[in-house]
């Protein structure tokens, strides 16, 4: 088995370094074609101008140069999805990815983050992904239903590893992950078959941008898509029961990593596939949008890059959550105020943003709570928000007894934005307003670097230690310099 998959590397070009029993192989298998036409007409079955037009901008794409604000954007939400990935290395789901990539690690070849742990790359690929996603730190993206950065930047770490990928070459395949991820939201459209989105999303984001790490060619990237549309469908709505946010790591970002990983490496190795999973009977739309316009996998690809659309939050807190806060931050700016004069806090939000954080078990997922450590702390560290403890301290149940979260249906009419109206009525009988259009961290109010960074230190720090994070977030800010992303590995490691 290690000499068939040693005699198919990538070359830089994107062709293959066939061996002589590779090329045997296909003598033989070029006579058996002659005897059976049949195979030779599904070898050369028509391909889409669509499917055409997408597998040569993926297979390009880890050569082309990217414009200098989608390289910034794309290292930004690589440093945040990393601290991300270490700080869910302190919460239940990072344990158990820890513990599983320990004991069916396989060999050592990728690093599991915040662990000194080396192992196969879709074991790490998997457990990096849970670690990403083990609570609600990751970016989003809020008109897609998608948590990309959590299972694209993991999967594409892993084979950046496995290849010694440069830096730049990382870069190029997380911002192709995230163009054709979220793409495959747009182009399937709100008609869908399926109804959870996450797993789409981040699989053929996860796949293409590790096909691009593998260097391999336009047919190679038509047979992956194939198979992470064969994997994309999977994951159900179940998750949202499962309190301790274990599940929901694995369908967001642990499985969807995995499944990238896995459709490069079956390619990489030889394996072929459908041509177009677009076109053709019981194709990938037909099963999922029949209705779709498959134009829609294309439209703009080069000019619109989506991980310039994608929100890297602010507070790592469910997304629901982040406009009344930021609400309360601007309030408190505005008219500072102690938790011992407010009389009532009434938070205004979306039905659907309402039903999702309204007294949740979890403190990064309950408003009313996350409200309360705002007032008391007057901002809402990672170490809050994950503190479920304190969810029973006194004085934060007495400030919580006075928020009231009212869903409105004026501002569900506006998701996919987020809105959010905040009042604070303080004990004299002072009314303090704020409603929120934009999100800090959105595209349409972006945090700048200074904000990202220190968000990525709130998270790292207490993992990795001051020194380590500092070196880490550089070497990650300066990633177009690194000639191999190995170079990555002391910092991400914790003994």
């Amino acid at each position: 088995m290690g000499h068939d998959r040693n005699s198919r590397m990538p070359l830089e070009n994107g062709g293959i370094n066939f061996t002589r029993r590779g090329l045997l192989q296909r003598a033989a298998w070029l006579t058996a074609a002659a005897a059976f036409p049949c195979a030779v007409k599904l070898a050369a079955e028509d391909v889409s101008p669509v499917m055409t037009a997408l597998s040569n901008y993926m297979s390009e794409a880890r050569n082309r140069e990217l414009p200098d604000k989608v390289l910034q954007e794309t290292k930004h939400h690589i440093l945040d999805t990393i601290a991300a990935m270490v700080s869910g290395s302190d919460l239940p789901p990072g344990h158990l990815a820890i513990q599983f990539a320990r004991s069916y690690g396989g060999e050592k070849i990728a690093t599991v983050v915040a662990s000194n742990i080396l192992c196969g790359p879709i074991e790490a690929a998997f457990a990096n992904g849970v670690l990403a996603h083990s609570d609600e730190s990751d970016d989003d993206y809020s008109g897609g239903g998608a948590h990309p950065g959590a299972a694209v930047v993991p999967a594409t770490l892993a084979l950046g590893e496995q290849f010694g990928s440069s830096g730049m070459h990382y870069v190029r395949a997380v911002a192709l992950g995230y163009d054709i991820g979220m793409r495959s939201f747009k182009a399937l459209g709100p008609k869908m078959v399926l109804r959870d989105t996450h797993n789409l999303v981040a699989t053929f984001g996860a796949a293409v941008g590790c096909g691009c790490l593998a260097s391999l060619n336009p047919q190679q990237m038509r047979w992956v898509m194939d198979y992470a549309g064969q994997q994309a469908g999977a994951g159900i709505g179940a998750w949202r029961r499962d309190t301790e946010h274990i599940e929901k790591a694995f369908v967001f970002a642990g499985m969807s990593a995995r499944n990238g990983v896995m459709a490069a490496m079956l390619v990489q190795s030889g394996w072929t596939g459908v041509n177009d999973i677009f076109s053709g009977p019981e194709n990938f739309m037909q099963s999922y949008a029949p209705q779709a316009d498959p134009a829609g996998w294309t439209d703009k690809l080069g000019e619109r890059y989506e991980v310039t659309l994608t929100t890297i939050k602010r507070w790592t807190t469910g997304g629901p959550i982040q406009s009344p806060l930021d609400a309360m931050q601007l309030i408190l700016k505005k008219h500072p105020f102690e938790a011992n004069q407010v009389k009532q806090v009434v938070v205004r939000a979306a039905t659907s943003a309402a039903f999702t954080v309204n007294n949740r078990e979890m403190p990064d997922i309950c408003l009313q709570h996350m409200i309360a450590v705002m007032m008391i702390d007057k901002t809402a560290s990672f170490k809050a928000a994950h503190d479920k403890a304190r969810m029973q301290d006194p004085e934060v149940l007495r400030q919580r007894a006075k928020v009231q979260l009212i869903g409105d249906e004026e501002l569900e009419k506006l998701i996919p934005k987020r809105v959010a109206i905040v009042e604070i009525t303080l004990n004299d009988g002072t009314t303090l307003t704020e409603r929120v259009e934009a999100v800090r961290g959105t595209p349409e109010n972006p945090m700048n670097r200074e904000e990202i960074v220190a968000k990525a230190r709130d998270l790292m720090d207490p993992v990795l230690g001051a020194a380590q994070t500092k070196s880490l977030i550089e070497k990650v800010l300066g990633l177009e310099n690194v000639k191999s992303i190995r170079e990555l590995r002391p910092l991400l490691q914790k003994a």
